[in-house]
């Protein structure tokens, strides 16, 4: 049986980066074990070392007030409580946020203040029912197997799989009402990427549009594009990257010959170790209308000159925009490893992928009508 990611785990993929317009916000709140001269810290989860961001020493009020600006259109924050109670705050810019905490390690934690915050604790409700259900039929369905109790195996396995659809109805739900906000992406860890592909799709566009700007949005979409990926059939998206003269080179220009898209990179041992294949592919076809279109996901430009020249990659069309895997080519194809290669009709059309070696040459033979 499939288990539930941590919380911690699921907030481990909210990356965070700073922007160029500063909002105001405020996390004000107290605690029930506090006492004066205890530390209250502002930290960001998840990053190895810890990034402590501020701290404040508790008076006799046994208050704690931070007032900072949020550096990017949205962050997940974490308030540590004399490093006996730890929780999440989302903050977008604007908020008065205002908690009141058990200050126990497992302590609950009330914070008012913005709707993220709220949809971030009723999800976060969710799974711990959800979380409970699971280790309750976890157990089961071991002493079920010690006992090869199949038909108690078959109940378990249902309930679990009637459970998981109902709490996935349930998130999905919710995601329209939260718009295009932190918790939006938080609510999105609980869903199937290879079953939910469609929705988490959606969201991504919807942010492209209403907050371009926005950081973690932008990851979103990124990952979003990588993990809908280019599937065989469909038109080929346009790509217009630089050569290695600076100039910008459409993928379109090649339109009318059969294509071969070529993710790589001088850093890649698997990708040099497929260039020769590449490079007897192309001097076997290139006579008979089959092109070459090289995205590096290198870094650096030179690096990327001296492999092509090493590699004797002497196709005119490389092309990068040394945002390694930023890359814009590489999401748009939903390209998460390489060497990964797309083969275009002449039409422009998708007709295979990850085609290596004597796999791509019958292909061609079989595209362009060429006998052995």
């Amino acid at each position: 049986m499939k288990q539930l990611l941590t919380a911690s785990a699921l907030l481990a993929s909210l990356s965070l980066f700073a922007q160029s317009t500063p909002k105001d916000f405020t996390i004000s709140g107290t605690a029930k074990t506090l006492q004066t001269n205890d530390k209250v810290y502002l930290e960001i989860p998840g990053t190895q070392p810890l990034v402590v961001l501020d701290s404040i020493t508790v008076g006799s009020d046994k208050r704690f007030t931070f007032k900072r600006k949020e550096l990017d259109e949205g962050t997940v924050y974490q308030v540590n409580i004399a490093k006996k109670q730890r929780f999440i705050v989302l903050i977008e810019g604007g908020e008065n946020i205002e908690v009141t905490a058990d200050g126990t390690e497992n302590g609950a934690a009330l914070i008012k203040g913005s709707a993220n915050n709220d949809y971030y604790q009723k999800l976060l409700g969710m799974y711990k029912v959800m979380s409970e259900k699971s280790v309750k039929w976890q157990d089961e369905y071991a002493k079920a197997e010690q006992k090869k109790d199949t038909k108690k195996i078959a109940e378990i396995q249902q309930a679990f799989e009637t459970e998981s659809k109902d709490f996935t109805a349930k998130v999905k739900a919710m995601i329209p009402e939260m718009g295009t906000s932190l918790a939006a992406l938080f609510a999105t860890n609980f869903l199937n990427p290879e079953m939910e592909i469609n929705t988490i799709f959606e969201l991504a566009k919807k942010f492209e549009k209403e907050r371009p700007t926005m950081k973690q949005g932008q990851i979103f979409a990124g990952n979003a594009k990588r993990m809908r990926g280019i599937q065989i059939g469909d038109a080929a998206p346009e790509i217009t990257l630089n050569t290695t003269s600076d100039k910008p080179l459409n993928l379109s220009s090649l339109r009318g010959k059969v294509v071969l898209i070529d993710f790589w990179a001088s850093w890649c041992g698997p990708c040099r170790q497929e260039n020769p294949n590449v490079v007897k592919a192309y001097n076997r076809f290139k006579n008979k209308g089959f092109e070459i279109f090289s995205v590096s996901l290198d870094k650096d430009k030179t690096s990327w000159i001296k492999a092509i020249e090493k590699d004797g990659l002497v196709w005119p069309s490389h092309v990068s925009d040394l945002k390694y895997w930023q890359s814009a080519a590489a999401q748009t194809y939903g390209v998460n490893a390489i060497p990964a290669t797309f083969l275009l009709d002449k039409d422009g059309k998708i007709i295979g992928k990850n085609l290596r070696g004597e796999a791509l040459e019958k292909k061609l033979e079989e595209v362009l009508k060429v006998n052995n």
